[in-house]
């Protein structure tokens, strides 16, 4: 008999990331907010990191070395895993 035992990856939006956090994008809920979310090279799948969260204001990421500001509007849009790496 095989037992499988799996473990629920907590999902919340892009916008509740902490500081020092990696995440995989898991969904981007909006198809403008997908485009736009492309345009800066991220998308479903991608894993981000999170270096810093401006109070008030953008949540910046990097990616492959590259950061990015992300407005909260559009990090509202976009469902990550909340595993920490």
């Amino acid at each position: 008999m095989i037992i499988a035992i799996t473990r629920e990856v907590p999902i919340m939006t892009l916008e509740k990331i902490r500081r020092g956090e990696r995440v995989s994008i898991r969904n981007i809920m909006d198809e403008t907010a997908r485009l736009q979310a492309l345009r800066f090279g991220i998308g479903e799948g991608a894993e981000i990191h999170c270096d810093e969260i401006i109070p008030g204001g953008p949540i910046i990421i990097s990616k492959h070395g590259q950061q990015i500001a992300i407005g909260r509007g559009l990090a509202r849009q976009i469902l990550v895993n909340g595993e920490k790496a």
